[in-house]
């Protein structure tokens, strides 16, 4: 198995792992990431509940480990701030 780096940031509520969007989309997930995630620029930040779980079992069936390193902050996150994900319609 392959393994891949992957950030995930975090603050005292919730926790997000930075993706980049064209990898979502080579995985073909990107139309079932939630409105709970957010998006800059290039970058989707998906919410550890729901998103992030689905997107590491898409990691595995094509054979990869996400390997995670971790930032936190204990002030509110600024990725609060960013964009909501609009799930992709296909």
């Amino acid at each position: 198995m392959k393994t891949k780096k992957y950030h995930v940031y975090s603050d005292s509520g919730h926790g997000w792992a930075k993706v980049k969007f064209s990898e979502i989309v080579k995985l073909g997930i990107q139309d079932k990431i939630s409105q709970y995630s957010y998006a800059r620029g290039e970058y989707l930040y998906l919410e550890e509940d729901c998103d992030l779980s689905l997107f590491v079992d898409a990691l595995f069936r094509k054979g990869v480990t996400p390997y995670w390193i971790g930032h936190y902050t204990n002030k509110s996150s600024k990725i609060r701030n960013y964009a909501r994900y609009i799930p992709v319609q296909q």
